[in-house]
């Protein structure tokens, strides 16, 4: 998730320009790419530089698009831009469900190592 607004320009920040816009419109169009694009890359620069503020999330399969979108949906934005959600290559990057998938979890108290992590993976690491 990245944050992109006049006074925290995150990213865009990175993009060499000669004004804060084209900084702006160069960052939004590495993200928005195609031609038809353009007007709302220059709207959405607009935007930041009038108060606005962005926020770009890259999700990690159709589980995360589908909250992501709740998410932002609830908080009423301005507008949310779906962009290339189809060619998402992480396909099980969040669970089906709410619960953990650990419900028990048992350390025994005599073992000579404290770390869980170290007990877990015993031999596995460097020696």
């Amino acid at each position: 998730m990245n944050l992109t607004a006049e006074c925290e320009p995150g990213r865009a920040a990175l993009a060499p320009a000669g004004s804060s816009h084209e900084m702006l419109v160069r960052h939004f169009c590495t993200l928005f790419r195609g031609d038809r694009e353009r007007a709302y890359v220059e709207r959405v620069a607009d935007r930041i530089e009038h108060g606005g503020a962005a926020v770009t999330i890259h999700p990690r399969g159709p589980l995360e698009t589908v909250r992501v979108l709740e998410i932002l949906r609830s908080a009423h934005p301005l507008e949310v831009a779906e962009h290339d959600l189809s060619s998402q290559t992480f396909e099980h990057a969040a669970a089906a469900h709410a619960r953990p998938w650990i419900r028990s979890f048992w350390v025994e108290t005599d073992h000579p190592v404290d770390c869980i992590y170290c007990r877990l993976f015993e031999g596995h690491g460097p020696s």
